[in-house]
């Protein structure tokens, strides 16, 4: 069975972008309270593609590989 992942992290967000690690923590951060979430809960890869406006087959090809 191939599970695939439901959320995104700081070094998915690196590999996508081609910026630092620091910034994909400062982008979840802004996408968290964009959303209203709290520090505890995920952003899952459709708020990112959502919120970036990077389309969610963009995404998923990064985060799959």
């Amino acid at each position: 069975m191939n599970l695939k992942r439901a959320c995104i992290y700081p070094k998915d967000i690196q590999r996508i972008t081609g910026r630092s690690e620091r910034y994909g923590r400062k982008l979840l951060q802004e996408i968290k309270d964009f959303l209203g979430k709290e520090s505890y809960q995920f952003i899952t890869i459709n708020e990112f593609s959502e919120y970036s406006g990077i389309q969610i087959d963009i995404v998923k090809e990064y985060i799959e590989n």
